[in-house]
This record gives C-alpha cells, sequence and structure tokens, in this order.
C-alpha cells in the first residue's frame, strides 16, 4: 500500500499538477493594471503569478533572459490549454505539463501559437512590470 501511495505521489508531481500553492504569487489589481516589481525578477527562473479575473485565476510569468530582457508569457499556449496545466522550468527550457515540447527561454515573449508560451504584453514604468486587465482577458478562456 505504501508503494503505491509514493508511486501515486512521484506520477502526479511528475506530471506537472500543482499540488500546492507556492508556485505562483497573487497579484493584485489597481485601476485596471497589475503590477510587478521589476526587482522581483532577478534571473532566468520563471517566476510564477495568477490573478484572479471574474472567479477564474489567470496565470502567467516572468524571466530574465541572458541578456537582461524581460520576457513574459501566459501561463498556458494556444494549443494544450484545456489540460491547464502550465509549464514548468527546466535550465533554459519552458516544458510544457501537457505534452512535454520545451522552448528556449530567449523566445519566451516573442514566439507564438503552437505550443509556444502564449506571449504577455507588458509595459515597464518607474521600477514595475505593468499589465493591463485588458491583457489578461485576451486569455481569459484558457482558464
Amino acid at each position: 500500500m505504501k508503494n503505491i501511495l509514493l508511486l501515486s505521489f512521484l506520477v502526479i508531481f511528475s506530471s506537472g499538477f500543482t499540488i500546492f500553492s507556492g508556485k505562483y504569487k497573487d497579484v493584485k489589481e489597481k485601476s485596471g493594471v497589475i503590477s510587478v516589481p521589476i526587482g522581483d525578477i532577478t534571473s532566468e527562473k520563471a517566476v510564477f503569478y495568477k490573478y484572479n479575473l471574474k472567479g477564474k485565476e489567470i496565470k502567467f510569468f516572468f524571466l530574465r533572459s541572458k541578456e537582461g530582457t524581460i520576457r513574459a508569457a501566459f501561463d498556458a499556449c494556444d494549443v494544450c490549454y484545456p489540460a491547464r496545466k502550465g509549464y514548468s522550468q527546466s535550465g533554459d527550457f519552458m516544458v510544457c505539463n501537457n505534452c512535454g515540447q520545451k522552448f528556449h527561454v530567449s523566445g519566451i515573449g516573442l514566439l507564438r501559437g503552437g505550443c509556444n508560451p502564449s506571449p504577455l504584453n507588458f509595459k515597464i514604468d518607474k521600477g514595475f512590470i505593468n499589465i493591463t486587465l485588458n491583457e489578461l482577458l485576451t486569455h481569459y478562456n484558457y482558464f
């Protein structure tokens, strides 16, 4: 029985299913804009966020490229979003937790379509990365 429980846990954990809510940081909106301190994105390691919009958690992530450029994408793609598994990071790659395809971090936010993490538009102003609620609404159905 112990072995079955352990095996079940390993399968769920390795599939990318988020058992613990610690993967995503909650963000709030003010005047139609979600702001994340740019200082929170300090490395090539993805930082995941979620925003509750009309009863759905819209999920996205930021990271820095090796050149220091901020990259952003929804935690979903045009193909696998119905599975609602998102991405995980393995070194320099974001990996689709549904189909296993890998995408180099240098293309995050630039490449569209297929299983690429769907780009998230943002602006940087006064030390904050700003996303409009309208931008989050563009992918509302993905979540």
